[in-house]
């Protein structure tokens, strides 16, 4: 195991500024998640701390030691694409032994760490076949096995679970997340899917145009958003968010319910709703309306359980409610959380 460190790190292309300052610490055994979409410089900041990527400014330093000018091969770290980058004229057995027989390690001792690797992903039987022979799910298990094998102190993961169908990459996840704890090995993985990083991280670092906007636990980075960014990009349906005078006003659909859901006397918010349409999602309804006056006349969504069973159909006005602590308030100018909002 090892910490990861970066300091002031900086990627410049071309005057694009990908990666801004970013200071990050990941300690010993931690499970991390870079979340942010598409251009937000979480990859690009992977493969610096990989050393595919050179620093315009700033360093990486891993367990303790400066490794900016180090190549890879140089850094005992692993990483695994969304490719899975296998090569296809080699078995699985000879995809997995490839790091060990670069190093010019004994045959005997390739086999064993092999089969200790593949039996842990349960792909033993699979040894001899080729990658075409293959699934997704298969190939992802195989590229975390040639991983593994090398036993480095760091796992560096891009996306490895994107090419899975849904249902595999529920399995999958479950399956990464339990390696990683036997193991032990500090993990920082990538990715845009917000589920996979509340399911899989100790702790999120959610980026966005090259920053870090929040880091945290899932349930701080859920509960408590450090901006409106961070509010709306974590959560699905996201934070229905109201603007009024200087104060953005936030809260999660799952909290904003017709007032008869809550106790008899209990100290509500109320926002009258009138419903334009309404999904049925199985174990929840999802309520799109827009706010009634004295109300900034947004849009919402509200989240509810099978247990609400109040009738709400388009067309209807309804008294919907919140508890006064379910409100989050946001600068308007910076979107930041407001000072002196309650945690």
């Amino acid at each position: 195991m090892a910490t990861v460190e970066t300091r002031r790190i900086t990627k410049q292309f071309e005057g694009h500024l990908a990666v801004d300052a970013i200071d990050l610490l990941v300690k010993e055994g931690e499970f991390l998640v870079l979340l942010g979409p598409s251009g937000c410089g979480k990859t690009t900041l992977l493969r610096m701390l990989a050393g595919l990527e050179r620093p315009t400014s700033g360093d990486v330093v891993i367990d303790g030691k400066v490794v900016t000018d180090l190549p890879p091969r140089a850094r005992n770290i692993a990483m695994v694409f969304q490719s899975y980058a296998l090569y296809p004229h080699l078995s699985v057995h000879k995809n997995i032994a490839f790091p060990l027989n670069a190093v010019g390690m004994p045959k005997e001792e390739v086999r064993k760490k092999v089969e200790w690797a593949a039996g842990m992903f349960g792909i033993g039987r699979l040894l001899d076949r080729k990658p075409r022979q293959l699934s997704g799910g298969e190939r992802q298990r195989v590229a975390l096995a040639r991983a593994v094998v090398r036993e480095p102190v760091v796992f560096l993961l891009d996306e490895p679970l994107s090419n899975l169908d849904a249902k595999l990459r529920t399995a999958a996840r479950d399956e990464l997340q339990q390696f990683q704890r036997r193991l032990g090995t500090t993990t920082i993985y990538v990715t845009h899917d917000q589920v996979e990083a509340m399911g899989l991280g100790d702790r999120i670092a959610v980026l966005n145009l090259g920053r870090i906007r929040q880091i945290g636990t899932p349930l701080e980075v859920y509960a408590e958003p450090a901006d409106t960014f961070v509010a709306t990009f974590i959560g699905s349906p996201p934070m229905n968010l109201i603007e009024s005078d200087a104060v953005i006003t936030g809260f999660r659909p799952e909290h904003y319910l017709p007032r008869t859901a809550f106790a008899s006397g209990e100290a509500l918010t109320s926002f009258p709703l009138v419903v334009s349409r309404v999904e049925y999602l199985g174990a929840d309804r999802l309520v799109y309306g827009t706010l009634e006056p004295p109300h900034p006349q947004a849009r919402v969504i509200s989240r509810l359980p099978s247990t609400v069973t109040v009738p709400v159909n388009p067309g209807e006005r309804h008294e919907f409610a919140l508890r006064p602590q379910d409100l989050k308030r946001f600068d308007r100018e910076t979107g930041l959380k407001a000072r002196g909002a309650p945690r």
